[in-house]
C-alpha cells in the first residue's frame, strides 16, 4: 500500500474513531462517516469490503495503538511496578473523565454493542482484553519479584478482577455522568495490589 493510500485509510479510521467514540458503532452511518472524512464511497470500499470489515479495522487499529500506550505506561523504567500499575489506572481515570471522547476506551464503549453485531469484531476486542490482562498480570508479578507489591497468591486472577472492575466502573460512570465509580475503582485497585 503506497503512502497516500495508507494516509487515506488512516484518515478514515481516525475520523471513524472520533465518531464512534461519541455515537457508538451502530450510531455512525456510512454516509455520515464519508462526509466527515471527506472521501467518496468508492474510496471507502477500496479499503474496506464492508462496514463490518471497516469495524474490524477500526478495532484492530485501536488495539494496536492501545498496546503501544500500555507498554509506555507499564514498562516505564523510571517507576517501580506498583507505581506503573497504579499509573495506568490513573491514566484510565483521566481519559474516562476528561473532555476528549476520543481518548476514552473503545472496549468500554463497544463491548456490549459489538458482541451482538459481529463475531469477528468481538474476537478482536477479546484478544485486546486478553493482552491487557496479560500485561497487568506481568506487572503485578514484577512488583512482587522486586518487592514493590506484597505477595499475591494468584496475580492473574487479581489482574482480571481489577480490569473487569474498571470496565464496570467506566460503564456506570458514563451512565451516571459521575466519576465516583472510577474513584472507588482507583481506591480498590490500590488495596488489591498492596505495597510490600
Amino acid at each position: 500500500m503506497d503512502t497516500q493510500a495508507k494516509d487515506t485509510r488512516s484518515h478514515i479510521l481516525s475520523v471513524g474513531r472520533s465518531l464512534t467514540a461519541r455515537q457508538g458503532y451502530s450510531g455512525v452511518g456510512l454516509n455520515e462517516l464519508l462526509k466527515a472524512a471527506d472521501v467518496p464511497k468508492g474510496s471507502f470500499y477500496h479499503y474496506f469490503a464492508s462496514k463490518e470489515a471497516y469495524g474490524c479495522a477500526l478495532l484492530e487499529d485501536f488495539v494496536a495503538q492501545y498496546r503501544v500506550s500500555l507498554g509506555e505506561t507499564l514498562l516505564d523504567p523510571k517507576m517501580d511496578a506498583r507505581a506503573r500499575l497504579l499509573g495506568y489506572f490513573e491514566g484510565w481515570f483521566r481519559k474516562q473523565t476528561g473532555p476528549n471522547l476520543q481518548d476514552r476506551c473503545l472496549v468500554v464503549k463497544l463491548s456490549a454493542e459489538v458482541a451482538d453485531l459481529s463475531v469477528d469484531m468481538s474476537k478482536i476486542l477479546q484478544r485486546g482484553v486478553a493482552d491487557i490482562i496479560a500485561s497487568l498480570t506481568k506487572t503485578i508479578e514484577q512488583g512482587i519479584a522486586e518487592g514493590s507489591i506484597a505477595p499475591i497468591q494468584d496475580p492473574n486472577t487479581v489482574a482480571q478482577s481489577i480490569y473487569h472492575q474498571w470496565l464496570g466502573a467506566s460503564l456506570v460512570a458514563g451512565l451516571t455522568q459521575d466519576s465516583a465509580p472510577l474513584e472507588a475503582a482507583l481506591k480498590s485497585t490500590a488495596i488489591a495490589v498492596p505495597a510490600a
